[in-house]
């Protein structure tokens, strides 16, 4: 149910961000997260957690911006994620993990060169952190607006 209700709010802020390439920003440096996902389906590989984004807005264009996902307690999801006590228990977990993680670096450097939320397209395999980055930058470009 949750992952139902964490879908539906994704959209639903996907449909509120389809105007921000009109919108106009203030220059500075603005962070947003993402609300937690919780994944109760013990089938499905997806991770918990998390994502922050931090955009830099020079000359009310988006410069810069970097997508961090986190563990629920706050570790930083980085080359580790999907081991298991430093190892890899689960090959397909782990290469799944990876590839999300990777895909954060994709979203932000697509999100800088196109300049709008809605011209990123989600990389197959990572939409939970497709989810979780445009909320994030919505929360961001929310606090730059003028």
């Amino acid at each position: 149910m949750r992952i139902k209700a964490a879908l539906l709010a994704a959209l639903a802020l996907t449909l509120s961000l389809s105007g921000c390439g009109s919108k106009t920003y203030k220059d500075g440096t603005y962070t947003g997260r993402s609300a937690e996902y919780i994944n109760e389906d013990e089938n499905d590989l997806a991770g918990n957690g998390y994502g922050i984004a931090e955009i830099t807005i020079e000359g009310g264009k988006i410069t810069a911006c970097t997508f961090t996902t986190y563990e629920l307690d706050g570790t930083v999801k980085d080359e580790d994620y999907g081991k298991e006590g430093g190892e890899i228990k689960n090959r397909d977990f782990y290469n799944k993990a990876q590839k999300a993680r990777a895909a954060c670096a994709v979203y932000a450097e697509e999100l800088v060169k196109k300049g709008s939320a809605q011209e990123v397209d989600a990389v197959s395999g990572a939409t939970v952190n497709y989810n979780e980055f445009l909320e994030a930058v919505g929360a961001a470009l929310a606090q730059a607006e003028e």
